[in-house]
């Protein structure tokens, strides 16, 4: 009999590299909505292991089926600007149901909505700060509550709330692992500020909006497709983001019903299915068969899922895996350590690329005010990975050796690999000393091939099915963010118990 952590390793290797062989094929053509169906092939053989409750696994595997099959009714090519966003149409629709099932829930989501209002020295606060770059590169819609992040915020005013605990977590999971809507905190207050307001109709505008995805999740999320202007191209226009929504909330309603009758921790129902869809049409799309043209660039998402898939086989055979977390924190940190070390080839630190990237974020705020709230994200999430492999990587104590769990990360795929192990072939070869680091600026603004998120859905659905009524979600420990663990910053430090390295996202706080 298989064991529920060798279905766990099996199930998140096969959804990874249904990605990445759908990638392989077609990169450099054109996408179609169909390239995807391999994805949701690998989801369809999930199965609910020894001890786990169905209803979590079907929220995750119904979920990708909606996903697919409405946009396949709707379209069948996602342009790149848009899709970015197919993975914020599933918990807007959600909310709204547990809103509907659950009249309780929703007096608690109203009092929290005033909330945000009577918060207001908070919210104008944290959006100035944001504005103005205090906090340096943030990740405003991170899965942790991070500095200067939605999470951040919205746990600051649920603290003290006075409404049932169940739903405080709620509320949080919804904008961390759950995406209710595409909204970046602080976006509203930058945009009025831009256009001549002063900072109090600035700090009244976002409080709104801040207010209106909560209220109406669904309007909002449309609203926010038909402003929106990625590039420069105008409204959403893949497919009709209200038609979308409202299809996806009766396909969904009675396995929500059927999760909440399980017992099923309503944030958990929240995260769940949204975090699973983005393959589809986003990691899987345009965008990636385009950036993965370069021979250098495919050649290292390559390398990295082979030094994934190797130390969880290893890991599995050599009897490594305690729990069911083990497994999650090896399939992240082995490609976490194979990045650091491609940094290494090129005789890159990981401090340097973060005093670059952080550098260059500060002169990005001087010649762009009007920049949007999300653009550094995924260059924090890029070092936050780099910042935890090195860890991995470098050598004893100043590092764990190049282990995780006690099992040796095998790096040897870099080392073999024709393409990464040959730059010379892909420049002037006598100076080949920065193509696989330009290579990986390319995934740095795009990092989600270097710790597949379809690899973390899998795993956190699997770890939440064993644990239904305990909220996955959003981490509940310092992330060690990199851009506060090395680049100190003139925030307020909080003592507290278990208190992280900067002090300031209180995450030992957390609701």
């Amino acid at each position: 009999m298989t064991t529920l952590i060798e279905k766990m390793v099996n199930e998140a290797i096969e959804a990874t590299k249904s990605v990445f062989l759908v990638i392989k094929e077609k990169r450099g053509g054109q996408f179609k909505l169909e390239d995807c169906k391999p994805y949701v092939d690998a989801v369809n053989k999930m199965t609910v292991g020894e001890g786990q409750c169905n209803t979590v696994i079907d929220l995750h595997v119904q979920s990708v089926n909606a996903h697919y099959e409405i946009l396949k009714g709707m379209t069948d090519y996602i342009r790149p600007e848009d899709d970015p966003f197919v993975e914020h149409f599933q918990t807007p629709p959600i909310l709204e149901i547990l809103y509907e099932e659950d009249p309780e829930f929703k007096k608690s989501m109203e009092k929290f909505i005033d909330a945000i209002a009577e918060n207001r020295a908070l919210i104008g606060r944290e959006a100035a700060r944001r504005y103005g770059g205090m906090y340096g590169p943030t990740c405003v819609v991170d899965f942790a509550m991070s500095v200067g992040s939605v999470p951040n915020v919205v746990n600051k005013i649920l603290v003290d709330l006075d409404i049932p605990e169940k739903h405080k977590k709620t509320i949080l999971a919804c904008k961390s692992w759950g995406m209710n809507t595409s909204y970046g905190f602080g976006a509203a207050f930058r945009a009025a500020i831009e256009s001549g307001k002063s900072a109090a109709e600035a700090e009244e505008a976002e409080i709104k909006q801040f207010q209106f995805i909560y209220k109406e999740p669904i309007e909002a999320q449309a609203r926010l497709m038909e402003t929106h202007n990625l590039g420069g191209h105008g409204p959403y226009s893949s497919f009709d983001v209200r038609k979308y929504m409202a299809q996806y909330k009766e396909r969904m309603r009675p396995y929500v019903v059927a999760a909440l009758k399980a017992g099923v921790h309503p944030a958990n129902i929240t995260a769940v299915p949204a975090y699973c869809v983005g393959d589809i049409g986003h990691h899987i799309s345009q965008s990636a068969y385009n950036m993965f043209k370069s021979d250098m660039v495919f050649g290292i998402y390559d390398a990295v899922m082979q030094v994934f898939e190797n130390t969880l086989r290893k890991a599995l055979k050599e009897g490594a895996f305690k729990s069911e977390w083990d497994v999650l924190t090896v399939a992240t940190g082995a490609p976490a350590c194979a990045v650091a070390y491609i940094l290494w080839l090129d005789s890159f630190t990981v401090p340097m690329v973060i005093d670059l990237l952080t550098k260059r974020f500060y002169n990005y705020c001087a010649m762009n005010p009007k920049r949007g709230e999300a653009d550094e994200l995924h260059n924090v999430d890029f070092m936050d990975v780099i910042a935890r492999g090195e860890e991995i990587l470098d050598i004893s104590p100043l590092g764990a050796g190049g282990k995780i769990k006690g099992i040796q990360v095998d790096l040897s795929p870099i080392d073999k690999h024709e393409i990464v192990s040959n730059p010379q072939r892909y420049t002037y070869p006598a100076c080949a000393i920065t193509q696989r680091f330009a290579a990986l600026m390319a995934l740095a603004d795009f990092p989600c091939y270097l710790t597949p998120e379809c690899t973390t859905a899998t795993l956190m659905t699997n770890i939440i099915a064993k644990n239904p009524g305990v909220p996955g979600a959003p981490v509940r420990a310092c992330k060690g963010c990199a851009v506060t663990k090395l680049i100190k910053r003139n925030v307020p430090y909080v003592k507290g118990e278990g208190a992280g390295p900067c002090g300031y996202c209180e995450w030992y706080r957390a609701v």
